[in-house]
């Protein structure tokens, strides 16, 4: 996979982020600031090795991951007193603050570089930790020192969000039957499903186990999380198609457009994350359909016929984009026999009809309903009491 040394080096410290990020700017900056390296008078040029390492980076060195965070407020919306002011500014706020702060980064970093260390081109650029480097090579030493201490605390921050939200689907996957009965238990005292986050854990685990070091981590967890994001536009076109009298405490204008248009970016993420690693990632998805048959079969394969005709969109799509992938352009992995552009407008115009087909492919199912059936809603909120009812309650105070 062709990138540049600079992308290689921001998987490997990736920890910049955190309280140290407007320290780390503002120093590179006031040391010396080239605005020649933003040109294209440094030897090799602007983009020296082509957009097509541009986007690959984009799917593969942790961009992706690191604008993540914006699931965080969408998972525990159910929470939000007012998830129509909420849920907007957090997601829409992430979004621009992570932007903000990697392009100020990126601009910082750029910049300090010295002419010399461009002599040989960007390729000449061998930096293991970039930032930190590059502190030390300015004498910024104190920089160098608060940015190894930030690659290491900074961390724990995204790690506790992402246990609470992730802990929460687990759960959410339990109470729809998808996950075994223990996944749903809430601790008596802390209300927190314990269970769902040592299972988090234990996979957390695994994944640090298979997929050793940042920069193969990094692009295995973004081309899976990209997969993830297809699910979204398809369920909201699907939804408001298929149920649009459903209370809405969030509703955005302009869905027509903007869900067939995630879709599409998403699909080109996933295409530009380059063969063979897409074909990977997509196989080790389609190889957990065994889980999903099984959890059919101790549920009495009731509605079998209709959900496999709705989420045969998903089943075909994902070895669609795999074969598209293989026989792209050499520029993104493949065989070649598709041309470079040709590809990218090939894989926009199959998202977009496999975009409509899912869209296309939903019904009112018996969750839905629950919506308007108190018995249901009730049997659910006395199944959430009992689970975070304590064991020992305090005797009442006299």
């Amino acid at each position: 996979m062709e990138r540049t040394p600079v992308h290689q080096g921001q998987q490997r410290h990736h920890g910049v982020q955190g309280a140290g990020t407007g320290c780390t700017i503002g120093a590179l900056i006031a040391s010396g600031f080239d605005s020649g390296n933003l040109g294209s008078n440094t030897p090799g040029g602007f983009a020296p090795y082509g957009w097509s390492s541009v986007m690959t980076a984009v799917a593969t060195s942790g961009i992706v991951f690191s604008f993540n965070g914006f699931q965080s407020p969408i998972n525990m919306a159910g929470e939000a007193r007012n998830p129509s002011r909420s849920i907007p500014f957090g997601v829409v706020g992430s979004i621009l603050i992570a932007a903000v702060i990697y392009v100020g980064l990126q601009v910082a970093f750029l910049g300090a570089l010295r002419p010399s260390d461009l002599a040989h081109g960007w390729h000449g650029l061998d930096f293991s930790s970039p930032f930190a480097q590059l502190a030390m090579a300015l004498s910024l030493n104190w920089l160098m020192l608060t940015l190894y201490f930030d690659a290491f605390i900074s961390p724990s921050g995204t790690g506790a969000a992402y246990m609470a939200s992730t802990s929460r689907m687990i759960f959410a996957m339990q109470r729809n039957g998808t996950m075994p009965e223990i996944f749903g238990r809430m601790h008596p005292l802390y209300h927190v499903p314990r269970p769902a986050m040592y299972f988090n854990l234990a996979v957390s685990y695994l994944f640090l186990f298979f997929f050793r070091g940042w920069g193969t981590l990094a692009a295995v967890i973004s081309v899976a999380t990209v997969i993830s994001y297809l699910t979204g536009p398809i369920s909201v076109a699907s939804l408001r198609r298929s149920a649009p009298d459903l209370p809405r405490p969030l509703s955005l204008p302009g869905m027509g457009l903007i869900a067939p248009l995630a879709f599409i970016f998403a699909s080109l993420v996933l295409y530009w994350a380059r063969w063979p690693l897409t074909g990977q990632i997509i196989f080790l998805i389609i190889a957990a359909l065994p889980v999903y048959f099984w959890y059919q079969h101790k549920g009495g394969w009731h509605d079998f016929g209709r959900e496999v005709k709705g989420a045969l969109w998903m089943m075909l799509y994902l070895p669609a984009m795999a074969l598209l992938s293989c026989i792209g352009s050499h520029e993104f992995g493949g065989s070649g026999l598709l041309p470079y552009g040709t590809d990218m407008a090939v894989v926009a115009l199959t998202s977009l009809a496999f975009y409509q087909w899912g869209a296309r492919s939903g019904w009112r199912t018996r969750y839905l309903e629950q919506e308007h059936d108190p018995a249901a809603v009730l049997a659910l909120h006395e199944d959430v009491l009992a689970a975070t009812k304590p064991l020992n309650p305090a005797p009442a105070n006299r």
